[in-house]
């Protein structure tokens, strides 16, 4: 794994300020709503910026605005220095939520070297989907969420994981056709949102707190937030949010778990 230093990760959090810059100025400009969130929200509200020791950045949208934001990037986008990433546009790309990345960079994540698309500098587009008021369809939805989300990951997860067993359950995952589970996913995103619902949630990612989704008001209801000196979207209500995703979440977290991903190769801006 890389060493990264303090001043390389500022540097890492210095673009991906561009990208945050960049989502803003396109959402403004087509009208389209979001919000900074989990982390990035919260280094919002406890430093005023970045976690000093994160290395990435957070924005989600629900789904109607997402898909919004895929067909502005297309038009609106500066493409001298900026591409979007997710499965419908990047072949090989496995995750169900997009991805805007730095041109000219290489962010080469631990394990994920051999997927095959660029990967540059980036911060996470998180479509927000809703998930079932009823327990018991929420319960099935969830546990749809949990087997395509490692099904997504099986290409990963047959080199990355520790356990022998483990690596071999996802290789045989792994040789399920692409276009048969995004087919799959497509139509949760389809069921999931013919009835709006009191919780959203990001289907390719665990909830928390034992919970299987985010108050959809949280999401809706947005307040000018500054991080990093710029202001950006942040959900309004952010107490409650950051209560229920971190729980006491000013107090900081022992030193032990202040960790950045583990990254194999880096290259920041070439000019």
């Amino acid at each position: 794994m890389l060493e990264i230093d303090s001043t390389t990760l500022r540097n890492i959090q210095l673009i991906q300020l561009e990208l945050l810059q960049e989502v803003d100025r396109i959402c403004k400009k087509c009208n389209i709503h979001y919000n900074i969130i989990a982390g990035t929200l919260l280094g919002a509200i406890r430093h005023g910026g970045y976690i000093p020791w994160d290395d990435d950045a957070d924005v989600a949208l629900l789904r109607e605005e997402y898909e919004k934001f895929r067909k502005a990037c297309k038009t609106e986008l500066d493409t001298t220095r900026f591409y979007f990433q997710d499965h419908r546009n990047t072949k090989g790309y496995r995750w169900g939520y997009g991805k805007l990345r730095r041109k000219n960079t290489l962010f080469l994540r631990e394990f994920q070297e051999h997927m095959p698309y660029k990967q540059g500098i980036f911060i996470d587009i998180f479509p927000l989907d809703n998930v079932s008021d009823n327990y018991i369809i929420r319960s099935v939805q969830n546990f749809q969420c949990f087997c395509v989300r490692k099904i997504l990951w099986s290409k990963v997860g047959q080199v990355a994981d520790k356990n022998y067993f483990k690596r071999k359950w996802f290789k045989l995952l792994a040789k399920i056709p692409e276009q048969e589970i995004f087919a799959f996913y497509h139509g949760m995103i389809l069921r999931y949102n013919r009835k709006k619902t009191r919780m959203v949630r990001i289907l390719m990612f665990p909830a928390p707190n034992n919970e299987y989704g985010y108050y959809r008001s949280w999401y809706e209801c947005s307040a000018d937030t500054v991080f990093e000196g710029v202001t950006f979207q942040g959900i309004k209500d952010y107490d409650s949010y950051l209560t229920f995703k971190f729980g006491d979440y000013m107090q900081l977290p022992p030193v032990e778990k202040r960790k950045v991903h583990p990254v194999s190769k880096l290259k920041l801006i070439e000019t």
